[in-house]
């Protein structure tokens, strides 16, 4: 079967091994962010990592949880880690994929290792960006959006069960109570599926939330849902408060709308339970191409100065994509020197007086 999730067959020695982790640090009933803060990384020293020298950082001061998606730096965990922490004062850091795996594909030693890095570096998990719903709709013509081993992930339509339950273990491995999803490929009409489609997500929502998580639809211009407008109307029929939204701006403006103010105005604030961070240029009457943070068509000053306006709390996630810095390590630094000047500009950022070893 392909995409085939290694935990499925040692799902009890997966489990098995998280909770005597969990047990050993007695993190099980903290609150959650103690819980975070807390977290245990387990396994022997990495010498490769270890390879790489300490930086100095400014503290970062927020409402929001800035943070990064580690992959878009490397595929090093370590040296992700390392870079969004010490580098750029993170203490939040998204997950998708490492070592070349997606995150689905670890298997016990590989999370415990990641935890340990974690832990090296202080930083918390905002989420787990996992593939669920990345798939075609059963039934419906198949998408030309269609990409099959997208970021190492290739799971078929029968196998979301499984891909919900193992994000949800991961969730809780790495101490984060949101798991991303998708709403399935664009479809060129998705109007006799989407009663379907709304009902399979209400029912994944629910099961997750029974388990203490929340689920994070992004929107996406290959997915059923591109923009804010698709959105709003997507959150209206989903009444579930596990299922919140994932909003990235750059998406809809590559899906040809004006995220800001236009997209967001239509959200619903309170059911926006992440944003994720880049930037989108015009280059066809129909096509868009990925840009450095502040370099790009989206207004993010005004963005950022509205989620501050609105209380939004959760993380902001950057999400390079932009390839022209020459490595992703070194496109993913210049995208955040973008960021983190307009969010300075909004009001939204303040850096200590003095570097600070994170």
């Amino acid at each position: 079967m392909k995409g085939d999730i290694p935990e499925r067959i040692s799902r009890r020695k997966f489990l098995a091994s998280v909770g005597a982790a969990a047990a050993a640090t007695a993190v099980a009933s903290l609150p959650s962010d103690a819980r975070m803060m807390s977290a245990p990384l387990l396994g022997p020293r990495d010498s490769a990592l270890d390879q790489h020298e300490p930086g100095q950082a400014h503290a970062l001061n927020s409402p929001f949880r800035i943070s990064v998606i580690n992959d878009e730096i490397s595929q090093d965990f370590g040296r992700a880690c390392e870079v969004a922490a010490r580098e750029f004062g993170m203490q939040w850091i998204e997950l998708r994929g490492m070592w070349n795996k997606n995150i689905l594909h670890l298997d016990s030693k590989e999370v415990e290792e990641a935890r340990r890095i974690l832990d090296k570096y202080g930083l918390r998990v905002t989420d787990i960006a996992s593939p669920l719903f990345k798939v075609d709709w059963k039934g419906a013509p198949q998408s030309k959006f269609s990409e099959h081993g997208d970021f190492h992930a290739d799971f078929s339509f029968e196998q979301q069960d499984e891909v919900l339950e193992r994000a949800t273990e991961l969730a809780k491995a790495f101490h984060t109570d949101r798991v991303r999803c998708f709403d399935f490929w664009r479809l060129d009409d998705q109007k006799p599926y989407r009663a379907a489609i709304n009902e399979k997500l209400l029912e994944a929502a629910n099961r997750a939330g029974k388990k203490g998580i929340t689920l994070l639809l992004e929107n996406d211009a290959g997915l059923n849902t591109a923009t804010g407008a698709e959105a709003a109307q997507v959150l209206d029929a989903i009444k579930s408060p596990y299922l919140m939204l994932n909003w990235d701006p750059g998406n809809a403006a590559a899906s040809g709308e004006k995220p800001y103010p236009d997209g967001y105005n239509l959200l619903p604030k309170e059911r926006i339970g992440h944003c994720h961070c880049k930037d989108a240029v015009k280059t066809g009457n129909n096509d868009y191409d990925w840009a450095p943070m502040g370099a790009g068509i989206v207004d993010w000053l005004g963005q950022f100065e509205a989620l501050k306006r609105d209380s939004y709390h959760f993380a902001v996630s950057l999400e390079t994509h932009w390839d022209g810095g020459g490595t992703p390590e070194k496109s993913s630094r210049r995208s955040w020197a973008g960021m983190k000047e307009l969010l300075q500009k909004a009001g939204a950022l303040q850096l200590s007086s003095e570097g600070t070893k994170t």
